[in-house]
C-alpha cells in the first residue's frame, strides 16, 4: 500500500526530469522520467481515453481510478442527475444485480467505489494482481463502467435515497450556506447548481434522461485513466483496451461557458434557529493549471490555510476566541473555482468576525506576508507534501487530477521548486489582481443578531 520511501525521492529528492516518447504497442507513449527509475507515462487507448500510469511494483496490488467530463457542471437543466447516472453505475449491470456486483468485487477481495463531483464522475477500482483475482475484478469493472442496467426499481430506491440525502441538507446550516454561496458566486453558470439536486428536478428524473446523460458524457474521449501499481506498461494498456471496449468513442464534454465575475458586493442571510452563525466570504478564484496558482496557494496557506499557523486562525480563534475553527483556501476547477473565507462564531459574534476578515484580507492583499512568513510557509509545505501521496491511491488521485486538468507530466516533480521560486511580490501582485474585497459575496446562516 505505501510507496513511501519511493514518493519522497520522487518529490523532494529527483536529480532531474526528461520527457521522451516511446512507442509501445502501437501507441504513442510520452514519458516523464522523474529521478531514478520512476517514470508517469500517458498514451491514448485506441478508442480515445487519456491514460496516466506509474508502474509500482513494490506490492502485488493495482488502483484504477477512470474520470469522466460528466460531474454536475453538465447537469444543465436537470440538477442532480449527474450524480445519480454515477451511482446507477453499481446497482445492477450486464445481467448482475447489486448484489451480484458486491459479491463478484468482494470474493476477489476488491474495493469499487463511484462519486460524482462539479467537475468529474469517478468510478475506482482496487485489486491483488494474482491472474485469476485480478481477472474477476476487470471483469467485474468493466461491465459496470459499461453496461449500467438502470432497473426501474433500483433507479427508485436510489432517487429516494437522494432525495432524503436532499432533505437532511436543507436542515444542515453548513449545507445552506454553502449551496447560497455557489449560487451567488456563480450565478448563471453551471456551477451555480448544487452537485446533489433539488427536490423536483430529482423527483422528475426519468430512466431515459439517465441513458441519454450515461449515453453522452460515458464515453471514451471524454474519458481520463489513472493506474498505479505491480503491471508494466503492455498490461496496463492490455487493461485500458478491456476496460474500455465496451463504451463508444463519443466526444470530449463541451467547453464551460465562461464566468460573469460579480461587479459589486453582495451580502445574503439566510435565517436558521441556532446558537452559532455560519459565514463564507469570498468570490471566484482561479481555474486548474492558472499561472498565479503557485502565488495564491503559497499566499493562501500564510492568510487562512495552515490551521493554526495562519494569520486568520491566529486572530479569529487564538487571540479573539471567537470560532473553533477559521480558514480560507482557492478550489481551483476547470472553471474558475472558488476562493473562500469561513468560520462559524456565536450569533452575536457575526458581524465582528466579519470586520476582522475584512481587515485581514485587505492587510494581506496591500502589504503581503512578511519575509519570516513565507519562509515558514515555504518549509511547511514542501516537508508536508509527500506526506499527502504516500501511498498508490493518493498517486492514483494525483494522476487523474492531472491528466483531467492538462497538468503537466512533471507537476509531482516540480511542485516544491515553484513553491520555493515564490516572492512576497508575487503574492502581493496575484493577490491585488485576483481577489476584491468590494466584491465579495458574503453568506450568513444562523439567528440574525437583533441588537
Amino acid at each position: 500500500m505505501v510507496l513511501r520511501n519511493l514518493f519522497l525521492f520522487l518529490l523532494i529528492g529527483f536529480v532531474s526530469v526528461s520527457c521522451s516518447k516511446e512507442n509501445e504497442n502501437d501507441k504513442t507513449v510520452v514519458t516523464s522520467s522523474q529521478g531514478e527509475g520512476v517514470k508517469i507515462q500517458t498514451w491514448q487507448s485506441s478508442k480515445g481515453a487519456k491514460v496516466m500510469f506509474v508502474h509500482a511494483p513494490q506490492l502485488p496490488m493495482i488502483d484504477i481510478r477512470l474520470v469522466f467530463n460528466a460531474g454536475s457542471a453538465r447537469d444543465k437543466t436537470q440538477p442532480g442527475i449527474a450524480q445519480l447516472t454515477n451511482t446507477m453505475l453499481s446497482q445492477s449491470a450486464g445481467q448482475w444485480s447489486t448484489d451480484d456486483i458486491a459479491e463478484r468485487f468482494e470474493e476477489v477481495g476488491a474495493r469499487f467505489s463511484t462519486s460524482a463531483l462539479r467537475d468529474m464522475a469517478i468510478i475506482s477500482l482496487r485489486s491483488l494482481t494474482d491472474k485469476k483475482l485480478l481477472a474477476q475484478a476487470i471483469e467485474t469493472f468493466k461491465v459496470v463502467v459499461s453496461q449500467p442496467a438502470f432497473k426501474p426499481n433500483e433507479v427508485k430506491r436510489q432517487k429516494a435515497q437522494q432525495l432524503i440525502a436532499i432533505q437532511n441538507q436543507l436542515q444542515s446550516p453548513g449545507s445552506i450556506a454553502s449551496k447560497a454561496f455557489y449560487a451567488a458566486i456563480f450565478k448563471g453558470h453551471p456551477y451555480a447548481q448544487p452537485t446533489i439536486g433539488t427536490k423536483d428536478i430529482v423527483s422528475a428524473i426519468s430512466i431515459d434522461g439517465l441513458k441519454e446523460f450515461y449515453k453522452r458524457y460515458y464515453v471514451a474521449n471524454n474519458l481520463t485513466i489513472a493506474i498505479v501499481g505491480d503491471v508494466d506498461q503492455k498490461q496496463a494498456d492490455a487493461l485500458v483496451e478491456d476496460i474500455t471496449a465496451g463504451l463508444t468513442s463519443g466526444k470530449a464534454a463541451e467547453k464551460l461557458p465562461e464566468l460573469v465575475m460579480p461587479e459589486k458586493a453582495q451580502k445574503i442571510h439566510k435565517e436558521y434557529a441556532s446558537t452559532q452563525t455560519h459565514i463564507l466570504v469570498g468570490q471566484p478564484g482561479m481555474k486548474r493549471g492558472d499561472d498565479d496558482y503557485y502565488s495564491l496557494y503559497v499566499g493562501n496557506h500564510i492568510l487562512g490555510g495552515s490551521g493554526f499557523g495562519s494569520r486568520i486562525m491566529q486572530e479569529i480563534r487564538e487571540k479573539r476566541g471567537l470560532a473553533y475553527s477559521s480558514y480560507s483556501y482557492f478550489a481551483p476547477m476547470l472553471g474558475v473555482g472558488p476562493f473562500i473565507m469561513g468560520l462559524q462564531t456565536r450569533n452575536e459574534n457575526t458581524q465582528q468576525a466579519l470586520d476582522i476578515l475584512d481587515k485581514l484580507l485587505r492587510e494581506f492583499i496591500d502589504q503581503g506576508p512578511t519575509a519570516e512568513e513565507l519562509t515558514h510557509s515555504k518549509k511547511n509545505i514542501t516537508g508536508g507534501f509527500p506526506l499527502r501521496i504516500d501511498s498508490n491511491k493518493d498517486i492514483t488521485e494525483y494522476l487523474a487530477v492531472i491528466g483531467f486538468y492538462n497538468l503537466p507530466l512533471d507537476y509531482l516533480s516540480t511542485f516544491n521548486d515553484k513553491v520555493n521560486a515564490v516572492t512576497v511580490d508575487m503574492i502581493k501582485d496575484a493577490f491585488k489582481r485576483r481577489i476584491h474585497p468590494d466584491k465579495l459575496i458574503t453568506v450568513t446562516v444562523g439567528k440574525a443578531n437583533k441588537k
